[in-house]
């Protein structure tokens, strides 16, 4: 289910009305131009690339900043709760503190979170059943039980799980926090594409706990988002994340699959900006045949020179997987000669192991290229970071 359009009101002639605000509070529903997926045949990945319209929402952006998207619940997961709990689907129910009303059909499937669970959840849960076993997963000396239980379920795992419940529909939605918006890194120049925003978003699927799951936005945008359809959305600045003023100044840019998104808008960038700075790219998926996101694009732009080095590491491609990090120390004197030259460096992508494997394999170079050891060579890192040289976009 998708938000409606806002409708247009009605404005008496000589009536001054401020022009509305679009924001997070006030999100603007953006009309969907393109929605295809980037992946070739035979990936075990899907990648969505999405236009959105920012016609006449008074919306604008830099390279580096986010767009944030109000989704919604998987129709079949809300379904399944209301079946399991034999819920009445249009039974009015209390939303926030304010007192604002939805049935519960629809205050499930746009209001609250229902994929995630947390522990004041839980425990505010338990106090709903006389179900023994949640009552012993939120004892103090649970702590570790209580977080591998919250790993990879839902509420309807909840609802499932610690059964009968004594409460009613308003008691036990009402635990529910209200659901965030998801924030992806913008993949367009405002400067190339004017009243429109372009996302590059990888859609999660998964099983856990003998159930498949699916990422609430990006599987929204795959299977429900068509194009002429509109997405509650507002722009998110990034200050820590951003290309330098001066359009001369090289940059440097690692970004594995969707880590890609936010160098596509800092190259067009720079196309349009004519500046001499030159550009070097490190991408790196699973095959170079299907996984190779906005390949037509960055050879045209090496065609051009407006990409000025591209450096790919393919990871099912070959016997030993190569990943970007390898690339780096392929390419280690130059890469530091860069640096050296007052180049910024820009990791976008996974916080927990990718760009952890970046940041060591980035001081690696400096100690081994600038002949220092290795206490001067993460003091030389933490300078460029002083600097603003050092930026990452981590997720």
């Amino acid at each position: 289910m998708l938000f409606n359009d806002v409708k247009d009101h009605e404005i008496n002639k000589g009536e001054n009305v401020d022009p509305i605000t679009y924001s997070r509070t006030n999100p603007f529903h953006a009309k969907v131009l393109t929605n295809k997926n980037l992946n070739g045949p035979g990936s075990h990945k899907e990648t969505r690339h999405i236009e959105l319209s920012l016609e006449d929402s008074g919306l604008s952006y830099k390279p580096g900043d986010c767009l944030g998207i109000f989704p919604s619940n998987d129709p079949d997961l809300v379904d399944a709760i209301l079946a399991e709990m034999k819920w009445d689907m249009q039974e009015s129910i209390v939303i926030n503190k304010k007192g604002d009303r939805l049935s519960l059909i629809e205050a499930l499937t746009t209001h609250f979170e229902l994929t995630l669970l947390t522990k004041k959840i839980i425990q505010q849960a338990a106090e709903l059943t006389e179900n023994e076993e949640v009552h012993q997963l939120i004892k103090l000396e649970k702590e570790n039980q209580l977080k591998a239980y919250i790993e990879g379920r839902d509420f309807l795992d909840l609802l499932r799980d610690f059964g009968p419940w004594n409460g009613s529909a308003q008691e036990i939605v009402f635990l529910l926090r209200k659901m965030p918006p998801r924030l992806y890194s913008i993949a367009s120049s405002m400067t190339v594409n004017p009243d429109e925003v372009h996302l590059t978003i990888g859609v999660v699927r998964y099983t856990a706990h003998g159930r498949k799951r699916k990422g609430v936005c990006s599987v929204q945008c795959s299977e429900r988002l068509k194009e002429g359809d509109s997405l509650p959305i507002f722009i998110q600045q990034n200050k820590h994340f951003f290309l330098p003023e001066d359009t001369d100044t090289k940059i440097i840019m690692v970004g594995p699959g969707t880590g890609i998104a936010p160098f596509r808008s800092f190259i067009q960038e720079r196309g349009f900006s004519k500046g001499h700075g030159e550009s070097w790219l490190f991408f790196g998926d699973q095959h170079a045949a299907s996984d190779f996101l906005y390949k037509a694009e960055l050879d045209k732009y090496q065609k051009d020179g407006i990409l000025t080095k591209l450096n790919t590491a393919f990871s099912r491609d070959t016997e030993e997987k190569i990943y970007v990090q390898q690339k780096m120390i392929e390419n280690s004197k130059e890469l530091f000669a860069w640096l050296e030259d007052g180049a910024y460096f820009y990791v976008c992508g996974d916080k927990r192991y990718m760009a952890k494997d970046v940041h060591k394999t980035l001081i690696d170079i400096i100690e081994k290229e600038g002949e220092m050891d290795r206490d001067a060579a993460e003091e030389y890192l933490t300078e460029m970071q002083k600097q603003k040289r050092y930026q990452r976009d981590v997720y």
